[in-house]
């Protein structure tokens, strides 16, 4: 008996709505970026060739390859400096005046061993409808993630524009990703510890 198809779920999405990166420390901190203007994703896969077995140039019999996704690769353009989140993604320490206005920061020290943050980030997609008008947000969220060493490179008449490369691998029995489906997006603070 066939199967009558039916219409899939239909969702117009747009937009780099919000990033929020939140580390897994004792301590968590939060960053949200609303900045950003792409989120690149490219799934990392490792293959195990076929196995052929050929007797006189001819296929006999074969054991097809195998493919094992093992995270992802982010790459995150934003066209702000966003210490905070640099701080995470590379180490280092930034410093602060009374008032909590940042007045530095230092990288980790040259020939130092780089251990990174991990963290958790998660890419918030707008739907909108036929006016415009947005129906929901989807939430895509990243485990097991955790960032490479950031440039800062300068151009004259150039606004800086930054691109942050993040490996997400996520822990035994976790998926590589996971979408849900939020009303709006999460309220924004002005403390990044909290």
């Amino acid at each position: 008996m066939a199967t009558t198809p039916k219409n899939g779920t239909e969702m117009a999405m747009i937009d780099c709505a919000m990033i929020v990166v939140t580390t897994e420390e004792e301590t968590p901190r939060s960053v949200a970026i609303t900045s950003a203007t792409k989120l690149g994703v490219e799934p990392q896969i490792e293959t195990t060739e076929a196995v052929k077995l050929m007797i006189k140039g001819v296929l006999k019999a074969q054991k097809p390859e195998r493919k094992t996704i093992t995270g992802h690769t982010l790459t995150l353009t934003d066209n702000m400096t966003i210490l905070e989140l640099i701080e995470i993604l590379q180490g280092g320490t930034l410093t602060k005046d009374e008032d909590g206005t940042i007045t530095g920061y230092t990288p980790p020290v040259t020939g130092s061993e780089y251990k990174p943050v991990k963290f958790t980030l998660d890419a918030y997609c707008s739907q909108l409808d036929e006016g415009g008008n947005v129906l929901q947000y989807e939430k895509t969220t990243y485990p097991g993630c955790s960032g490479q060493p950031v440039a800062l490179s300068s151009e004259d008449n150039v606004f800086r524009v930054h691109e942050y490369t993040i490996n997400s691998a996520p822990s035994k029995g976790e998926a590589p990703y996971t979408l849900s489906y939020v009303e709006a997006l999460p309220t924004v603070g002005t403390d990044v510890g909290a």
